[in-house]
């Protein structure tokens, strides 16, 4: 943080408002809003983030903030800031095509077209489909059964499409303005789903044909009835008032957020739109951040009716969109959210489950490992990896993998306990030593392959504990990270070498994999472990709050900056007596002022 960011950080207000910031060329590359300006840009520079926060804060040189009236107008203001500004870190919609529409053309010889733009041209429009083949299929079948222009030809020239009966803009008995008029009405009728008298009057057609031995004529009509009927399975209806509506769910996993949006069309479900995105904020904060945007995107025409899920704030919905906004409590409607929300976690989870569960290329990279190792396919993988801050409270962690997929019951934590200081050959060096003593004491299955997150340094020591002190053959690899701490090179055999390994091939990926996984399972035991040290002390030497008390506090908020933040009032309802609850309020306030 440099003295620029330290001084604006102690001017900023208690109001809601917007903030901007900036890197060191002064562009924008963030807009958040806050309910409370001073506390939310404050957590940026304070305490540990996740990867993607940290990344943003290492880029920010400066700030800027507007303040507003009220946290909806901070809203609003963050929307414009957004679109106009279009920072990298912010949620920008990832698909911003425009769907298509059927329009009857406002022309004296009217045509049905498909067009993804949407004007004031005094043509009719029916839509959106964010399918495209479900907007050809109905289009083809409407043009069978109006005779619209289909061509370009004057009134004197005549097209194929004339002599087969589906183009009446030539000859002597073109249609009147009227009859156009009435055939578009037929064609609004038939696509929000008053399709009875169409299929009634193609039935009587059909069978007087077929009265009249006109088969082929009867067998057009009947693949016209057809057509019609797999319209209708493919568009489930949702709604009996034919009512356009948007229905909005939303899933939160891993620091992602996946967005649903159905497409309810005069009743019908007709599609959905899916959009995944890292999140930086408050989950429901980032939600409407893009619920914003959405309708801001001048392709997505505005229905008569938003339903949003039950933890969303309606009144933001309200000022973001002119529509009906609805928070179903029961029915069909609630189960149509229930069903958007559950498609998010869906999607979500297999975004996850691609990138992590492609067993035949995991199943070939452990063997390619044991392969390049010299040693039998390492089945199970133990790594390793410390964690300390100017060697406050250290900790260690074990992942495993097995058949290249990490095994989550097998992960273990541990705290350091005789090393003081920041001593990472020491602590290594107790945590393999406390790991395999217990694997020979109890009998447990040895890892075909320990994966040391070091060094030659720390492999050494690892060979010295296993070989030496256990007296186990267990095969020890290290891996070394470069200077931007990506995963570099491979450590293997005696003496240590480095073991050539492809930057795009599947074991390497695998390797990197592992340790990524083994670093985020031990910096965020550290975070846990810090974060309740670090609770302790900022809470001692309050009369009448004890560790019970203590613990207490710490399980209602779960961080010492949501205590800050709450009333003594709130604080109380924790579970301790109102004048603790007082005392601490008081104390931190000072912490604050200092």
């Amino acid at each position: 943080m440099n003295d620029l960011i330290r001084h604006k950080l102690e001017l900023l207000p208690d109001s809601p408002g917007c903030y901007l910031h900036k890197n060191q060329y002064g562009k924008i590359i963030y807009v958040g809003k806050a309910k409370n300006l001073r506390n939310r840009v404050r957590s940026y520079f304070r305490g540990s983030h996740d990867t993607k926060t940290t990344a943003l804060v290492s880029e920010i040189a400066d700030f800027e903030f507007i303040v507003t009236e009220s946290n909806i107008e901070a809203l609003l203001l963050e929307i414009n800031l957004i679109q106009e500004n279009k920072p990298r870190y912010n949620i920008m919609l990832k698909d911003d095509k425009s769907y298509p529409f059927i329009k009857i053309s406002n022309e004296r010889h009217p045509r049905l077209m498909i067009t993804r733009q949407v004007s004031k041209d005094g043509g009719q429009y029916f839509g959106p489909y964010p399918d495209v083949g479900a907007a050809n299929q109905t289009l083809k079948l409407l043009e069978r059964l109006y005779p619209f222009r289909k061509c370009k030809l004057p009134e004197n020239k005549y097209c194929l499409y004339y002599h087969l009966g589906q183009c009446l803009a030539h000859g002597d008995q073109m249609p009147s303005r009227a009859d156009y008029a009435q055939m578009a009405t037929e064609v609004s009728q038939f696509l929000t789903g008053h399709d009875d008298k169409i299929v009634h009057q193609l039935q009587e057609k059909m069978q007087a044909a077929a009265s009249n031995l006109e088969f082929e004529k009867a067998a057009e009509y009947r693949d016209l009835l057809q057509s019609i009927s797999t319209l209708r399975t493919k568009q489930r209806v949702m709604a009996k008032d034919l009512q356009d509506r948007d229905v909005f769910g939303y899933y939160v996993e891993k620091g992602w957020m996946c967005v649903q949006v159905f497409f309810v069309r005069q009743g019908k479900l007709i599609e959905r739109n899916v959009n995944l995105f890292p999140y930086y904020n408050e989950a429901e904060e980032d939600f409407l951040t893009y619920l914003g945007q959405f309708y801001r995107n001048q392709q997505h025409l505005i229905p008569k009716e938003v339903l949003i899920p039950q933890d969303i704030d309606e009144e933001a919905v309200k000022s973001l969109v002119d529509a009906k906004v609805v928070k179903p409590q029961r029915g069909e409607k609630k189960q149509l959210v229930q069903l958007a929300t559950k498609n998010a976690r869906v999607s979500l989870q297999q975004k996850f489950n691609l990138l992590e569960k492609n067993l035949e290329k995991t199943q070939g990279a452990v063997e390619n490992i044991g392969r390049l190792l010299g040693i039998p396919t390492p089945v199970r993988i133990e790594a390793f990896d410390n964690s300390n801050i100017m060697g406050t409270s250290p900790v260690s962690a074990m992942v495993v993998f097995e058949n290249g997929v990490p095994n989550k019951k097998e992960y273990r934590k541990y705290k350091i306990k005789t090393v003081e200081g920041p001593d990472d050959y020491a602590s290594m060096r107790e945590v393999l030593y406390r790991r395999y003593s217990r694997v020979q004491k109890e009998g447990l299955t040895p890892p075909d392959l320990i994966v040391i997150d070091g060094g030659q340094g720390q492999v050494n020591v690892a060979k010295e504990v296993i070989e030496q002190e256990l007296g186990m053959s267990i095969p020890i690899a290290g891996l070394q990270k470069n200077d931007k701490h990506q995963t570099h090179d491979l450590l293997f055999g005696n003496p240590l070498q480095v073991i050539p390994l492809s930057r795009n091939s599947q074991e390497f990926f695998l390797l990197q994999r592992i340790q990524d996984e083994v670093h985020r399972f031990a910096i965020t035991f550290h975070r846990q472990v810090r974060s309740k040290n670090s609770f302790s002390s900022k809470l001692d030497g309050i009369e009448g709050l004890g560790p019970k008390r203590k613990q207490a506090l710490l399980k209602h908020f779960k961080s010492l900056t949501n205590i800050q933040e709450a009333s003594s009032r709130e604080i109380a309802e924790a579970g301790v007596p109102y004048k603790v609850a007082q005392a601490v309020k008081e104390k931190l306030n000072e912490r604050d002022q200092r």
